[in-house]
């Protein structure tokens, strides 16, 4: 069965709002083994509406849309669906009887643009909305469903898993699932990934292989298809362990793991704590780091010491002849963190965010990690503005001091 989503709403367009509801009702399609294969936002423009709707009519088996549906003259889904379907708009008497006692029960005057809530298609029938006074509505026109959902994202999940999901579940009938296990990765770049996985890439149907690049990272997604979750899952597991031997210890994470819930992870079993000296950052891999529940069991502590005085009394870093920004400094720092601290591992940072700087090129940034078993300091240089430099470098920090913890250190990332 394949199912699209509209999303609608000028304020979607303008970047005013993110389209959160259209990602949760995807992400809802795919658990349940139906396939979307359009997702389309439309603003409040009547004609322009009734056009996506009859492109979606013509091409998808079920139409998801939400928003559109208050008591607001730019609320046009009802009237969209009536004229891209050709079906009169009816007033249920029943629905503004319901409105008028709900104005009632709350000692309010209902205005009368209210009233446009208990319009509906001929056809359609009305979903209760117990959460709001916009009911939602289903219809089935020439054996295609279409849905339209309120925009408030509390009303529309109550009513997509009420009414929406189990009505396209009997449609399709023995549908199965559509499940996905997701690979972090870090250190090899998209481009080297796919090319490590290109062959796979090629051959694989079911399970299929996808690729998502976003902050430094590269996620390789694996999606099979299946009568069930256990049945999809075989079938994953193969070439889940063909990627992990081909990236090896770039793969750092699966699904909803994040890097701090790993580097968390690796250190209690290892029992060791963790400090962080930080300069550029300003605290920023700390933060990270205690982002993550229960991360007082790891983590001791951040210094940041930004001003070199603070570096020299707090971390008693004492030799600068090579300069703030080195790697001699970033060593010092990291093992004057571990005694100012107490923890038996201490990443630090130091560099030139930008856009101007003093010793070094804009973008160079200096880290060091210090284990019980050795200690390790290098130069990176980012490319971009302040912002974008701070927090690219704390990324790679906590990927450095994972990669530490583990042994594996970061020769070649």
């Amino acid at each position: 069965m394949i199912v699209e989503i509209i999303a609608v709403g000028t304020e979607l367009l303008l970047g005013q709002i993110g389209n959160t509801n259209a990602t949760h009702i995807a992400s809802r399609l795919t658990e349940s083994g139906l396939d979307c294969t359009h997702r389309q936002v439309v603003g409040d423009n009547l004609n322009r509406l009734s056009d996506v709707i009859r492109t979606a009519l013509g091409r998808s088996d079920a139409v998801i849309l939400t928003g559109g549906l208050g008591p607001t003259r730019d609320d046009l889904t009802r009237e969209a669906i009536s004229d891209a379907t050709g079906r009169p708009l009816l007033r249920s008497e029943a629905y503004v009887a319901a409105l008028r006692e709900r104005y009632e029960t709350m000692g309010s005057e209902m205005p009368l643009s209210n009233l446009q809530q208990a319009d509906y298609p001929d056809g359609a029938e009305m979903l209760p909305n117990p959460r709001g006074s916009a009911p939602g509505l289903v219809l089935d026109h020439d054996g295609v469903l279409v849905f339209a959902l309120p925009g408030v994202p509390p009303e529309m999940e109550l009513l997509l898993e009420d009414h929406v999901l189990p009505r396209l579940a009997d449609v399709a009938g023995g549908n199965g699932v559509l499940l996905s296990r997701v690979l972090h990765t870090w250190g090899l770049g998209e481009s080297r990934v796919g090319e490590l996985l290109d062959d796979r890439f090629e051959e694989s149907v079911n399970p299929s292989i996808a690729f998502l690049a976003s902050a430094g990272e590269t996620k390789v997604r694996l999606t099979a298809k299946a009568e069930d979750e256990e049945a999809a899952l075989r079938l994953i597991e193969p070439l889940e362990g063909e990627v992990r031997d081909r990236l090896g210890s770039a793969v750092f994470a699966t699904d909803g793991e994040s890097i701090e819930s790993v580097l968390h992870r690796l250190l209690r079993e290892r029992g060791w704590t963790l400090g962080t000296a930080e300069s550029l950052t300003g605290g920023s891999v700390g933060a990270r780091i205690t982002s993550v529940a229960g991360a007082s069991d790891v983590f001791r502590g951040a210094i940041v010491a930004y001003h070199t005085d603070v570096k020299e009394r707090l971390l008693s870093v004492g030799d600068l002849s090579d300069g703030v920004v080195s790697e001699k400094t970033a060593l010092a720092m990291a093992r004057g963190a571990i005694v100012a601290l107490g923890v038996d591992v201490a990443v630090s940072l130091t560099g030139e965010a930008g856009p101007t700087s003093q010793e070094q090129p804009p973008g160079t940034v200096v880290m060091a990690v210090v284990t019980p078993e050795e200690g390790r300091s290098r130069t990176f240089r980012f490319l971009g503005d302040r912002e974008r430099v701070r927090a690219f470098a704390t990324s790679r920090a906590l990927h450095l001091c994972r990669l530490a913890v583990s042994g594996v250190w970061w020769d070649g990332q």
